[in-house]
């Protein structure tokens, strides 16, 4: 089967196309004929060396696969259209023609995601869910400021968010704040030209960014209340400092693959950006590292 590998880090164009063998699944794990697999910023930090995840090259990257289950096997019949997430780290697999997942983290694939919609969902969908509830702890009422949310994990997270019956405000620049309204958000932010940190105080912030957008969101959060972020490298904040200003700081940055909490979220619409040959996994990775997408960019094999 063809894979994409890259025999270094470095920027996109060490990703390659090699042929390997198909793998077989073990017990408690199910072959998937891939479909789609998404293509997440972590990949590409991954890829550059930024967060070692995955060790020394060679090693093929990818978390996300929809498709078709190749074998009966662990509960579910050859021919079952599923999606899901492969355990992350772990050693990845999701740029590829074929993957092993663990049954656990697989959910057949309800009508309302095309394939590829499903490639594009796992990992942004359960790290919006892990990130506003399992650290947020939001609730109906609250307030909750989304940074970047016409993108992959913004972009679920205003929709999970109104679904836990959150007041939400995202920033996006201006092209983009007919499609964030329509995801639910009640506020938008043009963060070109209009400065978030006059809006009123907010429970909870989701930052997708980090740098200096951190230590500004913080300006914003109620006393007691939560930043979020799921930046590796240079969150631009820190527990004391939070403490400092009678807030919590939490650092996401290890999303966990469940088949269960993709079967409980909300009926969510994933917006796909570009969908790129499996062979132009290059391609794939200089769009995501533009920001200029919105929503996913995923991988068809």
């Amino acid at each position: 089967m063809r894979v994409i590998t890259q025999k270094t880090v470095g920027d996109a164009s060490v990703l390659e196309v090699a042929e390997v063998a198909t793998p077989v699944a073990g017990p408690g794990e199910v072959l998937v004929k891939v479909g789609a697999a998404g293509v997440n910023p972590v990949d590409t930090y991954i890829r550059g060396g930024g967060f070692p995840a995955l060790g020394e090259p060679p090693f093929t990257l990818g978390w996300d696969v929809a498709g078709t289950v190749e074998h009966a096997a662990e509960g579910f019949a050859a021919g079952d259209e599923v999606y899901g997430m492969l355990d992350f780290p772990g050693t990845g697999g999701g740029y590829a023609e074929y993957a092993v997942v663990k049954a656990s983290n697989l959910v057949k694939r309800p009508a309302w995601l095309t394939v590829e919609q499903a490639g594009a969902a796992p990992l942004v969908a359960l790290t919006a869910w892990q990130t506003l509830v399992g650290r947020g702890g939001v609730s109906a009422g609250q307030r909750v400021l989304i940074h970047a949310a016409a993108g992959g994990v913004g972009h679920v997270a205003v929709q999970i968010a109104k679904a836990l019956g959150a007041y939400v405000i995202g920033t996006a620049s201006a092209a983009k704040h007919d499609f964030v309204r329509s995801l639910g958000a009640d506020e938008v932010v043009d963060y070109r030209h209009q400065d978030f940190t006059g809006i009123e105080p907010v429970d909870v912030v989701l930052d997708t960014i980090g740098g200096e957008y951190a230590g500004r969101s913080a300006k914003v959060v109620k006393p007691g209340g939560v930043l979020v972020s799921t930046v590796p490298g240079n969150p631009g904040f820190d527990v004391d400092r939070a403490s400092g200003l009678g807030i919590r700081f939490e650092l996401f940055l290890s999303v966990t693959a469940s088949g269960a909490e993709l079967a409980a979220l909300p009926q969510l619409r994933v917006q796909i950006d570009h969908a790129v040959p499996l062979a132009d996994a290059t391609k794939a990775h200089e769009l995501v590292e533009s920001g200029r997408t919105t929503g996913k960019v995923v991988l068809v094999p």
